[in-house]
């Protein structure tokens, strides 16, 4: 198998399992349940690790396309460095958009991201976190980082609207107890974290793992948010543009799928909620009924 350096580590060794040793395979799923620490470990720690010898890793990290295993951490220390970067960072490196025709080109980029989406997320992984999101037995907590946790609301909005049990966590930490004291085993966390991530977040994934049970999932770049090292389920998006901003295109994209799935899973009972909230809402002072059905005469 021919693995491009593009790809990362993770992805390389993921595509790569079908043709792994029964070794080989343990050293892969040490490497990927502490991605990428243990792979920055000396290869004598690995081995001792995972029981399997020193060549044995030389022949793993060759079948994943590096050149040994220096070669290894050294891509993952890229890309540790790539999920960092900046806007300040990626200008220096951006492929420009061209300023006569800015939007229409800017928008085939995101056309690309969002291809390259389609490819990264398989039917099978929508699949399932749409039924965890559908399943009315199971609470959803919702948040995300310093700009994703808009995508955090924006999900949490409409689903509140489909069904019951939906908590958008407050960006504030000292009220997340709160939250966490209230988690169940069978309940879902959905984290949103791109880069440049939220340490706070990693520690908060990492709490509920440990304290609570839930299951995590953590919706983030193909850098991986360090929070994924106490996930459940890892979404990895395309973000990159090839601008000084990262795009949230193919997130909100999901998101949106999402929804649409989410509400049709019982749509009675969808519909059912909708009407009630509906009725709730257009009762509060403030909503003139009659505007809202048309039934006004304008002037």
């Amino acid at each position: 198998m021919s693995q491009g350096k593009s790809s990362s580590i993770r992805t390389r060794i993921r595509e790569a399992a079908v043709q792994l040793t029964a070794s080989e395979r343990k050293i892969a799923n040490a490497i990927l349940a502490d991605y990428p620490f243990t792979g920055l470990e000396s290869i004598q720690e690995l081995a001792a690790k995972t029981g399997v010898s020193a060549p044995s890793i030389t022949r793993f990290v060759s079948k994943i396309g590096c050149g040994g295993f220096q070669d290894l951490q050294r891509q993952l220390i890229a890309e540790l460095k790539e999920g960092q970067r900046s806007p300040l960072d990626l200008k220096s490196s951006q492929t420009p958009v061209g300023h006569s025709d800015f939007l229409a080109e800017y928008v085939d980029r995101l056309s690309t991201v969002m291809r390259e989406m389609t490819e990264t997320v398989s039917q099978a992984q929508f699949d399932m976190l749409a039924d965890l999101l559908a399943d009315p037995a199971r609470n959803v907590f919702l948040i995300g980082g310093r700009v994703s946790d808009s995508i955090a609301s924006f999900l949490s909005t409409h689903l509140r609207q489909i069904r019951s049990g939906i908590h958008h966590m407050t960006d504030n930490p000292e009220f997340w107890p709160e939250h966490v004291l209230r988690m169940r085993r069978r309940d879902v966390v959905v984290l949103f974290d791109f880069r440049r991530y939220q340490p706070s977040l990693a520690r908060l994934a990492e709490t509920i793992s440990r304290t609570r049970g839930a299951t995590v999932v953590v919706v983030t770049d193909k850098w991986i948010s360090p929070a994924a090292r106490s996930a459940d389920h890892i979404v990895a998006l395309p973000i990159d543009a090839g601008t000084a901003w990262d795009t949230v295109a193919a997130a909100m994209a999901l998101v949106e799928a999402l929804i649409v799935r989410v509400s049709e899973a019982d749509w009675e009972a969808t519909q059912k909620r909708i009407n009630d909230w509906d009725g709730i809402r257009f009762a509060m002072p403030g909503y003139d009924q009659g505007r809202i059905n048309g039934d006004t005469d304008e002037t």
